[in-house]
């Protein structure tokens, strides 16, 4: 068989390009349909529509460098961020689409730069509600360092007020309407004035959850590690970065990233270091005063690391741990999968958001299952006394 020796460059530059529209269409189906169904109706259509559309999926592979760039995340955010088409609603039905990548395409160039320059990593402030019950009953007073953080709203829990409603274990959480009686039955702390209130279920009563009447935690210092840390009080700009990332149609999720930063806002700043959270996590550390429990803990932050990657992060943590005068505590926030040598009890449930459950740990040893945004925590059988008198 003759080759064209010739052609050969142009050939496989050809194959490289196919493969790579292929995998990017791939890419956002996995992303409508595991990811933004059931969660965003607009992100669900809007990453399915772009699947099917294998001239945009050119135009983004082969303008962009693969992996993280490439994120469907990065793409939907960044022309909301730019007020493109349907911004607050995301672009409904094929007429709507046909303008959102008319838009697209026509700005490319602003696109692809927002896409370069920013991170898809948004903070959860809601997750505190489920870190809480740990930090509270830790030895006081903490140096807490978040890692994988993105605008530090997560190393503010004493800023923030809770509402505990009182759900039975089992109960997956489902979010059914309360009875007169569980309405009653919750317990609540945190900053009375906050702009924000974060409401948890849970089966734990209110003196399993805070000791010493609702006691909060005492934080002197706070610092946290990002690739693009934000700060979203003092820069209009991050803010606006921040909402955009909010899918549209979570009307809930955005009032609570607008609240929380009105609630940090008056706060001194937390240390954000930018870099690798491997390379920069020891020297960090090495910062938190010595009289502190130093609280190393991340939520939802290690999935996009290799695992090898998590287990050298594993390794360090305990090291960092160890080293340290007076030692140290580490609280794991992440899908069982992420984690998989800490072993999470088997949680049966109906409840279709069971998959996107995580597990709380501490010192790797399984807690509790919380909510992906902290609207639940039900404590693992077992978990007694895990954290100094911790029920």
């Amino acid at each position: 068989m003759a080759v064209n020796v010739g052609n050969t460059g142009n050939t496989r530059h050809v194959e490289r390009t196919v493969v790579g529209t292929w995998g990017l269409a791939e890419r956002y189906r996995e992303f409508s349909w595991r990811q933004a169904r059931g969660r965003s109706a607009a992100h669900e259509e809007l990453s399915a529509r772009i699947s099917h559309d294998p001239e945009l999926c050119d135009l983004v592979s082969g303008s962009l460098p693969a992996g993280g760039a490439q994120q469907p995340e990065l793409l939907l955010a960044a022309v909301r961020y730019l007020d493109g088409p349907h911004a607050e609603l995301g672009p409904r039905g094929e007429t709507a689409y046909g303008r959102w990548r008319e838009w697209t395409v026509r700005h490319w160039n602003e696109v692809r730069a927002v896409i370069m320059q920013r991170s898809p990593r948004t903070d959860e402030p809601a997750h505190c509600a489920t870190l809480l019950p740990l930090l509270a009953r830790l030895p006081q007073p903490l140096a807490l360092l978040e890692v994988g953080t993105s605008a530090g709203l997560c190393l503010h829990p004493d800023r923030y007020r809770y509402r505990y409603l009182r759900r039975y274990e089992g109960d997956g959480g489902s979010g059914a309407p309360l009875t007169e009686a569980e309405a009653a039955a919750e317990a609540e702390a945190g900053a009375p004035e906050s702009p924000l209130v974060l409401e948890c279920r849970t089966g734990w009563t209110a003196d399993e959850l805070l000791p010493g009447r609702g006691r909060m935690p005492r934080i002197v210092w706070r610092a946290g590690i990002g690739l693009d840390p934000l700060d979203p009080a003092a820069e209009p700009d991050d803010l606006r970065w921040l909402q955009a990332l909010v899918w549209p149609g979570d009307e809930e999720r955005a009032a609570r990233l607008s609240a929380a930063v009105e609630a940090v806002r008056p706060a001194p700043r937390p240390r954000l270091v930018r870099g690798d959270l491997l390379q920069e996590l020891p020297a960090l550390a090495a910062e938190a005063p010595p009289g502190a429990t130093l609280v190393i803990f991340h939520s939802a932050a290690l999935a996009d690391l290799a695992p090898a990657r998590r287990e050298e992060f594993t390794h360090l943590v305990r090291s960092l741990l160890r080293g340290r005068p007076g030692g140290g505590h580490w609280i794991s926030h992440e899908h069982p999968s992420v984690l998989p040598w800490i072993p999470a009890p088997a949680h049966r449930s109906p409840h279709p958001d069971d998959a996107r459950l995580l597990t709380l740990a501490l010192d790797e040893r399984p807690v509790a299952l919380t909510g992906p945004h902290g609207e639940s925590l039900h404590r693992f059988p077992g978990a007694e006394g895990v954290a100094q008198g911790m029920p």
